[in-house]
């Protein structure tokens, strides 16, 4: 867990930076277009930052993050989102400095987006056992519920 809250911190910090980035940059170069820089915040906010704060929810309810195979989720997402964003960051400055991004820029940029794919794919690999085998509970009502929707604490 405490990797996933490290990781949310720093995703913070860079989200904000990559903000920051944005600005300043077009502002500096007197850019007014498109480019992919506008993306960059928002993306690392979400996939980053809001990513790893509801995988520490889910951890602390279905305590997963021990196992081999988050490590291996962990390490491959966080490789798919820093070559995804990097490359971002890469083709956004190109255009506003007026260059054109080649065809190795987007070549990489895919190898990101199918290592975050993988990642995802390992975190779902990772909630699969626990969800599917998470106890259930009966209420006077007759309905199941798991334990923590019905309040019980463990």
């Amino acid at each position: 867990m405490k990797k996933a809250f490290f990781a949310a911190a720093v995703y913070t910090l860079a989200g904000l930076g990559l903000g920051f980035y944005h600005r300043e940059f077009t502002k500096a170069h007197e850019f007014t277009g498109p480019t992919q820089l506008t993306a960059t915040h928002t993306h690392v906010l979400a996939l980053g930052t809001l990513f790893f704060l509801i995988v520490i929810a889910l951890d602390k309810q279905f305590a997963f993050s021990g196992t081999r195979l988050f490590s291996g989720f962990f390490w491959t997402y966080n490789l798919g989102l820093v070559l995804t964003v990097a490359m971002m960051v890469v083709h956004g400055s190109l255009t506003v400095l007026g260059h054109a991004a080649g065809p190795a820029i987007s070549g990489v940029a895919g190898l990101g987006h199918i290592v975050l794919t993988v990642g995802f794919a390992l975190f779902f690999g990772c909630l699969y056992g626990p969800v599917i085998h998470a106890p259930e509970t009966e209420h006077a009502t007759g309905s199941t519920r798991s334990p923590v929707a019905s309040g019980d604490q463990r």
